[in-house]
């Protein structure tokens, strides 16, 4: 193993979510499959290995993205199969905090407009990442698998970020399955769950500055003697 890949507990406390990427800086097919590699060992319910990824990469990435952002700028109506998440409390509380600091960050007032909307399009352009993956489950499972493909999502983000990769998880490409199934040849037996964008990071892109905090122990750990 590379001495640039490092120790577990640093690659959970260092990971972030990436939203600017160098995009003529592919990862090279030797370290995409040595972390693909390392995700197929994330445990799952009977070991069904239930995912099922996409991966799109350059003439296929290029058109892809070109889709969705006509379809955003166009005004095309969102067609999710799955409800889409909404936050109350505590949880609302800790969404609009990470919008803060992100927005923030990029330099985004609250009544700018047409600032939000060319954030909310950077999702569909990848954030320029080179590669876009997009994971599925088939539809007759239910949320014991889909607790699964999170493992496994949450595994391949760390074995990338360990090697030096950023990736961002993206529940927004939900918001148009029918183009990226179209665009990629995904069955309709099966549901998008979400994107994960990855590459190299660009240091420069302002979003990239944001930091989110994690809640104490006692906040969410319930001790029961």
């Amino acid at each position: 193993m590379s001495d640039a890949v490092f120790n577990l507990d640093q690659t959970i406390q260092t990971r972030r979510s990436v939203r600017g990427f160098f995009s003529d800086r592919p990862v090279p097919p030797d370290v995409l499959h040595e972390a693909l590699d390392l995700a197929r060992w994330s445990p799952s319910n009977c070991n069904v290995q239930p995912w099922e990824v996409f991966i799109a990469s350059g003439k296929t990435r290029d058109q892809l993205r070109d889709a969705l952002k006509n379809a955003v700028l166009s005004g095309q109506a969102p067609d999710p199969t799955t409800p889409i998440d909404t936050f109350d409390g505590e949880h609302r509380r800790r969404q609009i905090a990470c919008a803060v600091e992100m927005y923030g960050k990029m330099g985004i007032a609250r009544d700018d407009s047409t600032g939000r909307l060319r954030a909310h399009l950077r999702n569909f352009e990848f954030f320029d990442a080179p590669h876009i993956a997009v994971v599925c489950m088939k539809k007759s499972f239910g949320i014991g698998v889909a607790l699964d493909v999170g493992m496994w999502v949450q595994t391949l983000m760390l074995a990338l970020w360990a090697r030096g990769v950023g990736c961002c998880a993206q529940a927004s490409l939900r918001l148009y399955p029918t183009i990226i199934k179209e665009r990629l040849g995904i069955g309709d037996d099966l549901e998008i769950l979400c994107g994960i964008s990855f590459g190299y990071e660009d240091p420069s892109v302002p979003a990239n500055q944001a930091r989110q905090p994690r809640e104490p122990l006692s906040a969410q750990i319930h001790f029961r003697d």
